[in-house]
């Protein structure tokens, strides 16, 4: 990994839409306080660039490979490959913690990812806007390049779910939260160990 460093800082900023945008590429979204402290910071639309999906994740249940051949077959049989893109390495994996950040932060999420192979892993595409309740406006899972578009109703802002739950946060109580216990590592090698 000698190309990845971590950050040390959130990137949050005003558009002339009257919107604010947060940026947390890839793994940073894996990390819930990253996306917590961007929706504190006042993200409207949070933009959450990926190249993932088909990876091997040493966690049990965690993400695993998709085969190669499949994508290599594509053209031949698009369904095994669109199974795959759908399945618990795909799509299912992200469905299980993608439309929470969302719900819980009370904001839209454009989640944008590679397709295709990439150093000997399938990357599994499945571009998906969501709105501040976790709904999934807008999504693809086709075996290539594919944008999704979706008008977002930013009137899903105002009392959503994670909107309230922001306000509603007892900071004082979440001191330990910020004290360093000794178990942590760097996030390149959590990830891989």
């Amino acid at each position: 990994m000698k190309y990845i460093s971590s950050g040390n800082s959130y990137t949050v900023f005003d558009t002339p839409l009257g919107v604010k945008l947060g940026v947390l590429i890839c793994y940073d979204n894996n990390i819930f306080e990253n996306v917590r402290m961007t929706a504190l910071l006042g993200a409207d639309i949070l933009l959450a660039p990926h190249q993932t999906g088909g990876t091997n994740s040493v966690s049990p249940y965690g993400m695993k490979p998709i085969d190669v051949s499949l994508w290599k077959n594509r053209e031949n049989n698009p369904r095994a490959i669109q199974d795959a893109f759908k399945g618990p390495n795909g799509r299912g994996w992200l469905m299980r913690w993608l439309p929470s950040r969302a719900h819980d932060n009370g904001l839209f999420i454009l989640f944008s990812n590679g397709v295709g192979e990439d150093d000997g892993e399938v990357r599994t595409g499945n571009a998906m806007i969501i709105d501040p309740y976790g709904r999934i406006i807008k999504e693809t899972w086709k075996a290539r390049d594919e944008m999704v578009v979706a008008d977002l109703d930013l009137a899903l802002l105002d009392n959503c779910t994670g909107r309230r739950w922001l306000r509603a946060r007892r900071p004082g109580l979440y001191r330990p939260l910020t004290v360093v216990t000794g178990r942590e590592v760097d996030p390149i090698k959590a990830r891989f160990s």
